[in-house]
């Protein structure tokens, strides 16, 4: 066969191999990207603890910094003790009083119950041992009122919750700080956790248990994890009543229905060095069957590196 006559032959078969190959690819990632079990719409969350003081006072000390790391126990900030302690004297001093008059009343009691019967009245000895009861009662109300400024005392210094993070503190010495009022959060270190809001056609092929693949946008080194659980419901626009307390329905439907994004929690199990995370990032997620096999995405993506 002539070289001339070979050529449109090998374009041919040139051309049907690319071709294939095309196919090929675009089918894999359609099942890839389409059908499995996949999203780019993850976030890291943390729990978050609001410190709010117990007791109100002016702020004297902030010992901690913005963003800064603590352990459970380290002292936050410190609320002006000096009108706490007097107040523990006071109640202190009361307790005292109140506990040796009830000794004093319980031993008159005691003395007019040991006397001969028809020396003392029944009345009187009823009035005796009432007063004596009520005068212990006393001793009890002052103890706890005691007890209760020795607890204000102790929470005028307020102190890390959990080991984290000090976040969007707004605070400085000076300060009033008011009870029940937040001046800055805690983020628990220990509790990081993703979030992946997958389409509701691909829920099917993610079970609790399964291996999740997560990589954090800016990270090459993905972070390794576990389907924990999987939500069991979102809101519903169309649920909401109106002033009437009827169903208001949107009377817009357009022919092209999207799939309902459902949030799945995954636990971390394994961060890799140098990786920092941070509650808001975002991140993709992949997910393959709990027996370890691979998953084709993780496949397609590392050949694409390879060859990139």
């Amino acid at each position: 066969m002539k070289i001339g006559s070979a050529r449109p032959l090998v374009r041919i078969l040139l051309t049907l191999a690319m071709t294939a190959a095309t196919c090929a690819l675009v089918a894999l990632l359609w099942r890839e990207y389409v059908l499995s079990p996949w999203t780019r719409d993850g976030r890291v969350s943390a729990e978050v603890v609001q410190v709010a003081p117990e007791v109100s006072g002016t702020v004297a000390e902030v010992r901690v910094a913005d963003n800064q790391r603590v352990r459970r126990g380290d002292v936050l900030y410190v609320i002006d003790p000096e009108r706490f302690r007097l107040a523990l004297d006071d109640a202190e001093a009361d307790l005292d009083a109140r506990e040796r008059q009830a000794i004093l009343k319980a031993a008159i009691a005691d003395r007019r119950r040991r006397l001969q019967s028809g020396v003392v009245s029944a009345e009187d000895l009823e009035q005796t041992t009432g007063a004596a009861a009520v005068a212990d009662a006393d001793a009890r109300r002052a103890r706890a009122a005691r007890d209760l400024a020795r607890l204000n005392l102790a929470r005028a210094t307020v102190r890390a919750p959990v080991d984290g993070f000090v976040t969007n503190l707004r605070m400085r010495p000076g300060d009033y700080a008011t009870a029940g009022v937040r001046k800055l959060a805690v983020l628990d270190a220990d509790s990081f956790w993703i979030t992946g809001y997958f389409e509701e056609t691909k829920l099917r092929g993610i079970g609790v248990g399964d291996v999740a693949e997560i990589r954090l946008m800016g990270n090459d080194a993905p972070v390794r994890g576990h389907v924990e659980s999987i939500g069991h419901g979102i809101a519903d626009a169309n649920d909401s009543p109106d002033h009437l307390g009827l169903p208001s329905v949107n009377p817009v439907f357009s022919w092209v229905r999207l799939a309902q994004r459902i949030p799945v929690r995954i636990h971390i199990d394994d961060v890799p060095h140098g990786v920092q995370l941070a509650a808001g990032m975002t991140c993709s997620v992949a997910i393959r069957p709990h027996d370890g096999a691979p998953h084709a995405r993780g496949r397609l993506v590392s050949w694409l590196h390879a060859v990139m």
